[in-house]
């Protein structure tokens, strides 16, 4: 067999592949997030009911199990917390918290700047597109952005943005750009269409989005 057809098989295997391994790779990694917040109140309750009778419920204690049902927990524990923000009273509960963890310095600037990005997000913006493309690493090419808020330059009043430029596919890290309002690309994108083309890596989009800044008409 020929090195060329050697190389396009390789291609072609390491293509097929590849979707499949970074699907795996973030089913992993939420998986295992969700199994470790429960894992410490699961696990105890698992071995002693293993522990009480071990011919009939010492599977309870195999790996598998454990990590099952602490997923099972953390994701009932989410619904379960949904359910409550709804209510008057789960919306009482979740005040005091917030009042609690405002008390605690480091914790309260973590909670606090994480809830009000997460409200700029679901809320419609003010004069400008939540979700824009900014000249980003260089100015030949573009990334994905959501404006956080505006903001004045100090002495000459020009009018500035704060653009959050998440990663792919990971869209929970990134990097926070300041730029000129004129200089960002505005686009008709929603935040869920923005996020699921981050995440996949753009495979998932609309068929067109704009790439030049728009000319001012004089």
């Amino acid at each position: 067999m020929r090195t060329a057809s050697l190389q396009r098989l390789f291609l072609t295997g390491l293509l097929t592949l590849l979707p499949l391994w970074l699907t795996w790779v973030v089913l992993r990694f939420v998986f295992v997030l969700l199994s470790d917040v429960s894992r410490p109140f699961v696990e105890p309750i698992l071995e002693q009911a293993a522990a009480s009778a071990p011919r009939t419920l010492g599977w309870l204690d195999d790996p598998w199990v454990t990590t099952a049902l602490a997923i099972l927990a953390t994701i009932g524990v989410i619904l379960l917390s949904g359910l409550m923000a709804r209510r008057v009273v789960g919306q009482r509960l979740l005040r005091w918290l917030e009042s609690l963890i405002q008390r605690v310095p480091f914790a309260s600037t973590v909670y606090g700047s994480a809830r009000k990005l997460l409200d700029i997000l679901q809320t419609k913006p003010d004069g400008t597109q939540r979700v824009v493309l900014v000249d980003f690493p260089h100015t030949e090419m573009k990334s994905i952005g959501f404006v956080t808020r505006t903001l004045k330059e100090h002495g000459t009043g020009r009018e500035l943005a704060a653009v959050y430029v998440p990663t792919t596919p990971n869209p929970t890290s990134g990097y926070l750009e300041i730029v000129p309002v004129e200089k960002i690309t505005p686009t008709d994108w929603s935040v869920d269409q923005a996020m699921s083309f981050i995440i996949s890596g753009g495979a998932v989009s609309p068929e067109s989005i704009p790439f030049s800044v728009p000319r001012k008409v004089p």
